[in-house]
């Protein structure tokens, strides 16, 4: 986050605020990734990825990675 200029940081927030509202938004991924949800937003032409993952009871969000699509996953899985 202390990598974001003003704006991205305003878009990430109302991002994660909506994932709050609705945290099956994203795409649940599977195989290595079993648990985690993607949700994919854009600013101006770049695509951004967010990972998150939910507490087996839904009260809990975890954000697990932000970044653009080249080596999103590979990171992730790391």
């Amino acid at each position: 986050m202390k990598k974001l200029h003003a704006s991205e940081k305003k878009l990430l927030d109302s991002v994660v605020r909506k994932i709050v509202s609705d945290p099956t938004i994203g795409q649940m991924k599977t195989g290595d990734l079993a648990g985690v949800q993607v949700y994919k937003y854009k600013r101006k032409t770049q695509q951004y990825l967010l990972a998150y993952q939910l507490n087996p009871t839904g009260t809990v969000l975890t954000l697990l990675a932000l970044g653009s699509h080249e080596n999103f996953y590979r990171d992730l899985k790391k």
